[in-house]
């Protein structure tokens, strides 16, 4: 029996069996749905991409994996010469895992044992965001401040380690004032909070937080999991503000296969660098590195420069912005929009029951959380299909 995820299992709804999936449609024995959020926001060039499939069966015909661990091979090492050009400043150095939530581990204990390497054994502290969420393994967890997801962790007691502070300036700043000879980090998603709710806020937060981490010596860490590739309209955000440690996932393969990457800057880096063997990073996923994935990200992200994706991002904003905008109803506290991203915040979450079903049967695939109803389209979505998408968000309110 499959055990799945985010679902009490004793009442759960009957998923939907998909028999096949193109472009942005996905396909069961009686309907055909645009998959408005990109299965968890990953599939940016849609289903069945001739590219990337080709990418994937082209790499298998010669292996599919081999560990990293004292071999290498050419896919892994043409992604990192491609992400080392592709992304902004001194983030050069790639370290790969399997899925974000790992990634994000990776990130932390970079930035924990970066301090430890230097003697500083009193930097134990990660300063993070309320509403964050960065995964769900046990750090990653910590981190996070996410009731709905994490309550589990109240088995423990308070966090001692983990400051959590909302997103303004004075509480920024007040922070770093008291906590900054103990903090070896700060973590955020920049600008689009994910699953904490889709809460949007302003560069100039991320702006001081680089200051401030610069000032007292602290990491900053960009989890780009969700927001990298374009989700913003930024191509990553650490375009704007240049972090020293950065995570991708997600849409770095297109959504065609688990993969991802922790991007040190040089600082970081030569932290560990040295003849001591006990100044190593010690970690080493099993997949990390794996030949198909690193294929088929390459390819991916060829597909984003060559196909001049940061126009398509642009143009579906600008439709969701044109159809959105002024739209309301009494149940809804706030329409937010920022680049691929549509939320639709209500005062009750009761107020989106059914809606799932109600989208099925209009030809789209939504999955709304909590209070908040959402889309995050694949980037080929044309502009008939998201018309479809917001018809059928703003089709709920009308019919209720």
């Amino acid at each position: 029996m499959i055990w799945y995820p985010y679902q009490q299992m004793k009442n759960m709804k009957p998923p939907y069996e998909i028999i096949d999936a193109k472009g942005v449609w996905l396909k069961t024995k009686d309907r055909e749905m645009i998959d408005s959020v990109s299965s968890w926001w990953s599939v940016i060039h849609g289903y069945k991409h001739p590219v990337l499939t080709e990418a994937i069966k082209s790499q298998a015909d010669n292996f599919s994996h081999v560990m990293l661990g004292g071999l290498t091979h050419k896919p892994v090492q043409a992604l990192s010469e491609k992400l080392k050009d592709y992304l902004p400043g001194d983030l050069d150095y790639c370290f790969y895992s399997d899925s974000g939530s790992v990634a994000v581990e990776v990130s932390l204990k970079m930035a924990l044992q970066y301090y430890v390497n230097r003697g500083e054994m009193k930097r134990t502290k990660v300063l993070s965001l309320t509403h964050a969420y960065h995964g769900d393994t046990f750090k990653t967890m910590e981190v996070g401040d996410d009731e709905d997801y994490h309550f589990i962790l109240e088995a423990y007691g308070e966090k001692k380690d983990v400051i959590h502070i909302p997103t303004r300036i004075p509480d920024l700043e007040k922070a770093f004032e008291v906590y900054h000879e103990e903090l070896n980090c700060m973590i955020v998603e920049p600008l689009l909070q994910g699953a904490g709710g889709m809460r949007m806020y302003d560069v100039s937060f991320l702006k001081r937080a680089r200051q401030l981490c610069d000032q007292y010596g602290v990491l900053l860490i960009f989890d780009e999991v969700a927001t990298g590739f374009g989700r913003t309209g930024n191509r990553f955000v650490a375009d704007l503000v240049l972090p020293d440690i950065l995570v991708l996932g997600k849409a770095l393969t297109g959504g065609y296969i688990g993969h991802a990457v922790t991007v040190a800057n040089q600082k970081v880096y030569d932290g560990f660098w040295g003849d001591d063997p006990n100044k190593a990073l010690m970690h080493g996923p099993t997949f990390m590195g794996n030949a198909l994935a690193c294929s088929v990200a390459f390819k991916s992200i060829e597909l984003f420069e060559q196909e001049d994706y940061m126009s398509k991002i642009r143009r579906i904003e600008e439709i969701t912005r044109r159809e959105m905008c002024g739209f309301g109803d009494a149940r809804i506290k706030e329409v937010r929009m920022m680049g691929g991203c549509i939320c639709i915040e209500v005062y009750e979450s009761s107020v989106l029951k059914g809606f799932q079903q109600f989208a099925y049967e209009r030809g789209v695939f939504s999955r709304p959380f909590l209070n908040y109803l959402y889309a995050m389209v694949p980037y080929i979505i044309t502009e008939e299909e998201l018309m479809q998408v917001l018809g059928t968000m703003k089709a709920w309110f009308d019919k209720n």
